[in-house]
């Protein structure tokens, strides 16, 4: 029996707009072929790709891979996700309690632009508490996000909560303001930025 995915039809398209992001849960190593059923039926997918490289015996090979594996974004009625379903691949819609759970426009938008800024972007731990900044010039410009430490190279994270996940670019210092609007810290606490164990990394945690 073959594995390979073949799309299947379906007798309504939908049309393309402002409906809410959500996540599939897809198969592995599928995610690409599984966004491309997903626009021939009419539907607004995004699978984040960066690119990595993988060492040879005799050589360097630099390969894309997706941030997110296992996973993709999709736009959608959330009312008339069957077709969504059937897709070949598609395991279900990330949610809780089997509702589906949209994902905020604003963490899409932010993924969306370090795809589009042609920075060298990477996974990284999920992270939602630090030292929240701006980026105020540049490809990035007007991006909010979580600024970590790297040796003597910072770098700005924004996450996706819904699959706590998170995505990571070099930066600019010069390119950052911070960010107050966007996250005043407690009275009561502050963050500080404390060693991960066998590494360089530094990482926000808050404390009281």
């Amino acid at each position: 029996m073959h594995n390979t995915l073949q799309p299947e039809p379906v007798e309504s398209w939908p049309q393309k707009g402002e409906l809410p992001w959500f996540a599939l849960q897809v198969r592995t190593r599928h995610e690409t072929a599984i966004a491309g059923f997903l626009d021939a039926k009419g539907y607004e997918q995004f699978v984040p790709i960066y690119k990595v490289q993988k060492r040879w015996s005799d050589r360097v090979k630099v390969t894309e891979a997706p941030l997110f594996p296992g996973y993709l974004f999709c736009r959608f009625d959330p009312q008339h996700r069957l077709p969504i379903l059937k897709t070949p691949g598609v395991i279900q819609v990330v949610g809780f309690n089997r509702i589906p759970t949209p994902i905020a426009e604003t963490e899409i938008h932010a993924i969306q632009t370090l795809m589009a800024s042609g920075l060298a972007t990477q996974p990284w731990p999920f992270l939602a508490v630090g030292d929240r900044i701006r980026i105020d010039s540049g490809p990035l410009r007007g991006l909010d996000g979580i600024v970590v430490k790297l040796k003597d190279n910072r770098r700005l994270v924004v996450s996706v909560t819904l699959l706590r996940r998170s995505v990571a670019v070099e930066i600019d210092s010069a390119l950052v303001e911070p960010n107050s609007a966007a996250s005043a810290p407690c009275r009561e606490s502050q963050v500080e930025y404390r060693p991960v164990v066998g590494s360089d990394l530094l990482v926000p945690v808050r404390i009281s």
